[in-house]
């Protein structure tokens, strides 16, 4: 049973890093990293301040992104665990000449600590499996596929994060 806790607890840690990241929240960041950990996304690597002020206020260039989790195999080791987590992330690019969607897939090779009880990553490593140019990027003045959007909280995180408001009416 503690094993299942466990990798629930780490599971949820990586959930709210990814909702963190997409809404480029720093207090959802910071809770799922430790402040000494250290990071290497290939293109980018360093320590947790250098990982936080590349992700918050991110590059003026992307402006919208979502990442879907897949699987996470996880191997418990006491209080340290190495888990993988498969990731598909999208990401609305200004490269230039408009807005192109671009979507990511690789995994995250994370070194988690546990540390008073909570689970934190240590340590993250990212692979990259594949990467597409899907084109332009929809105006979400226009709806979704013709259809126009009957309220502005529609269109996500590109106009505001309508979730932020749905969570916070139930306190």
């Amino acid at each position: 049973m503690a094993d299942f806790v466990d990798r629930e607890a780490i599971r949820h840690c990586l959930a709210r890093l990814a909702r963190g990241e997409d809404r480029r929240d720093a207090g959802l960041i910071r809770a799922a990293w430790w402040p000494d950990a250290t990071f290497d996304y290939g293109v980018y690597s360093g320590d947790f301040a250098a990982y936080l002020d590349w992700v918050v206020p991110g590059a003026e260039a992307i402006s919208n992104t979502q990442h879907v989790l897949g699987q996470s195999y996880i191997e418990l080791a006491g209080d340290s665990a190495k888990a993988e987590t498969h990731v598909i992330s999208y990401h609305r690019v200004d490269m230039g000449a408009g807005d192109r969607d671009t979507c990511i897939g690789g995994r995250y090779l994370d070194t988690m600590a546990r540390r008073d009880g909570e689970w934190r990553i240590a340590d993250r490593v990212m692979l990259y499996d594949w990467y597409q140019d899907w084109g332009a990027a929809i105006d979400w003045a226009e709806g979704v596929m013709g259809y126009p959007f009957t309220a502005g909280h529609f269109p996500g995180r590109a106009r505001g994060d309508f979730s932020a408001t749905f969570f916070a009416a139930g306190q």
